[in-house]
């Protein structure tokens, strides 16, 4: 029997969500450009889906797509479309409309930030080998624990807590899911880039005095914080 040309499979990935809250076109493409230029290493050429919940439907798309595409980052979709008219807009410009999940009504303030469903941790998973360069280790759901070292160009995500106990050269995204309680633990902080719940600093940002230590890395009012890990 021949092998069928094709096959589809269900899978999972982390997208960056960029939220337009300006429908200039220029405004957008250098604000992406000084994200771009903080880190380099994590947004260049990467996929990201475009959040519009902020915006009204006088947007030129065409000159939105081009700005966001001139910095080097590649639309995979459109989430947050709520207006009839825009969404005919995005989709005559060839993009596809996402769904971030069921969408519910406001019952407070629109100043009022709503915090994210988080799904909880359930287990946390063990990685005892080293990881190489190209490596991406995802932790669904769950604590991640590495015991071994991590090789620069090597990812670690967890939607939880991240915990290393070896040198740790790549880079790790704890709370992938937006949970703002989550921590990075590290024996040897030598990180190209460290990330919490989406703010992130790159390697140059890790203050001098904790690299290469043992160090603990959380949230304060919404702000990366470092201390010694005791």
């Amino acid at each position: 029997m021949s092998q069928t040309p094709i096959e589809l499979k269900g899978s999972s990935f982390t997208l960056s969500v960029v939220h337009l809250h300006h429908s200039d076109p220029d405004v957008v493409r250098q604000a992406l450009q000084d994200k771009v230029n903080q880190a380099p290493a994590f947004l260049k050429n990467a996929p990201v889906v475009l959040n519009v919940s902020s915006l009204s439907r006088e947007v030129n798309w065409r000159q939105m797509q081009q700005a966001i595409a001139s910095v080097g980052l590649h639309i995979v979709g459109v989430s947050g479309c709520k207006d009839a008219a825009l969404k005919r807009i995005v989709g005559q410009a060839g993009l596809p409309l996402l769904s971030e999940g069921k969408e519910q009504k406001k019952t407070v303030d629109v100043a009022e930030p709503v915090k994210p469903v988080v799904p909880p941790v359930v287990k946390t998973r063990v990685i005892d080998t080293p990881v190489r360069s190209g490596q991406q280790i995802y932790a669904k759901n769950s604590d991640l624990i590495v015991t071994s070292s991590i090789s620069a160009g090597a990812e670690l995500i967890a939607d939880g807590n991240i915990h290393i106990y070896g040198m740790m050269r790549g880079r790790a995204l704890a709370g992938a899911s937006g949970d703002h309680d989550c921590q990075i633990f590290c024996t040897n902080l030598s990180a190209e880039l460290v990330s919490i719940a989406g703010e992130y600093w790159i390697m140059d940002q890790i203050p001098a005095d904790f690299f290469g230590k043992a160090s603990r890395l959380c949230l304060k009012d919404g702000a990366l914080t470092i201390q010694t890990l005791n």
